[in-house]
C-alpha cells in the first residue's frame, strides 16, 4: 500500500495497524511524527544530535507499546510529546551545566543571504534565551507557541493543570522578552513585531 494511501488514517488507526503486523502503517507514522517529535527534542534540548538521540527513543517506545494502546485515552501525538519531554529532561539533568553545541540547522533555498543570516541569528537567539528559561517554562513555551498545541493538551503532556500551563507560558514568554530585550536592533525585530 503506498504511503500516500495512508494519509486518511488517523495517528491511532496507523498505531493500530503497526501493531496487527502492517510496516507499511509504521513507516507512514514515521515519517508523520518524526519531524515534529525532532523539532520539538532539538527546540527542549538545543543539541540536533541528542535530539535525534531522542527521537529515535521516542519512536522506539511508541512501537514497543503499540500491542497495548488503548484507543481513545490519549492522543498518540501527545503520548509521544510527553515521552520526548521526558527523555529531554532526564538528558538535560545529566548535563547541567554544558554548554550548547549545536543549534537548529538552517535548510538552504532561494532564500537571500542577508535574510537568510537574519533569520539564522534570531533562531539561535531564540534558541539561546529558551535554554536560560527554566525546565518547565521551556516546555510550555515550547509546546504552546512554537508547536501551537492548547493548553489542554500540553496540561495532559506535563501533566498539570492548564491553570499552570498558562501561568507557566506567560512567565516563559516574559522572561523571553527580558533576555531578548537588548538583542532587538541587532536581530532586526521592531517594537510592533
Amino acid at each position: 500500500m503506498p504511503l500516500d494511501a495512508m494519509s486518511d488514517h488517523d495517528d491511532e488507526d496507523l498505531l493500530a495497524r503497526y501493531a496487527r503486523g502492517d510496516a507499511e502503517a509504521a513507516r507512514a507514522l514515521t515519517l508523520r511524527l518524526t519531524p515534529r517529535v525532532l523539532a520539538h527534542a532539538v527546540r527542549l534540548l538545543g543539541d540536533r544530535a541528542e535530539a535525534e538521540d531522542v527521537t529515535q527513543e521516542a519512536l522506539l517506545r511508541l512501537w514497543r507499546m503499540a500491542p497495548d494502546w488503548r484507543r481513545g485515552e490519549a492522543r498518540v501525538s501527545t503520548w509521544l510529546y510527553r515521552v520526548t519531554a521526558n527523555l529531554c529532561t532526564d538528558r538535560l539533568r545529566r548535563r547541567r551545566g554544558s554548554a550548547l553545541d549545536d543549534l537548529p540547522e538552517i535548510a538552504d533555498g532561494a532564500e537571500p543571504v542577508e535574510a537568510r543570516m537574519q533569520r539564522g541569528a534570531r533562531a539561535e537567539a531564540l534558541q539561546a534565551a529558551l535554554m536560560q528559561l527554566p525546565e518547565r517554562q521551556r516546555q510550555a513555551v515550547v509546546l504552546r507557541h512554537i508547536e501551537g498545541l492548547g493548553n489542554p493538551e500540553i496540561a495532559r503532556i506535563m501533566d498539570i493543570g492548564p491553570r499552570a500551563v498558562e501561568s507557566l507560558t506567560a512567565r516563559g514568554k516574559r522572561a523571553l522578552e527580558a533576555i531578548l530585550l537588548d538583542r532587538r536592533a541587532e536581530l532586526g525585530l521592531s517594537d510592533d513585531g
